[in-house]
């Protein structure tokens, strides 16, 4: 259960995060350990857009990738995050959001560009 110290990360982290992973990943955790939070993000249970028709099943998760964010008033940042996979009922393979194609025609600062090379580096294959 979150105390009232944690729903106040919460509601500052939410309003530094561009909206685009808000909308894909659920903010798990908010830690503060020293000079450094730590933001745990799973990835929510809806499947890639160029998927829809498709019959899948949800399958876990990736392993845990971390990537170093900007600091926050001298604060480190680290970001924990879980990829979900799913599985094509119909071959039984394992598919995943392919965050290029996600990327494509969006708007989006340098900062999230990195972003998405850094997530897309970990595929899982």
């Amino acid at each position: 259960m979150k105390g009232p110290i944690q729903d106040g990360y919460f509601a500052l982290v939410e309003l530094l995060l561009p909206e685009f992973i808000l909308e894909h990943f659920e903010l798990k955790e908010v830690r503060k350990e020293a000079e450094v939070f730590h933001l745990n993000l799973e990835e929510v249970n809806a499947p890639p857009e160029e998927l829809k028709e498709e019959k899948l099943l949800s399958k876990g998760f990736f392993p845990t990738i971390t990537i170093q964010d900007f600091p926050i008033r001298g604060h480190k940042v680290y970001m924990h995050i879980k990829r979900r996979r799913w599985l094509r009922t119909t071959t039984g393979k394992a598919v995943y959001r392919d965050w290029s194609i996600v990327a494509e025609g969006t708007r989006m600062t340098s900062e999230f560009a990195a972003f998405l090379k850094e997530i897309s580096r970990y595929s899982g294959d």
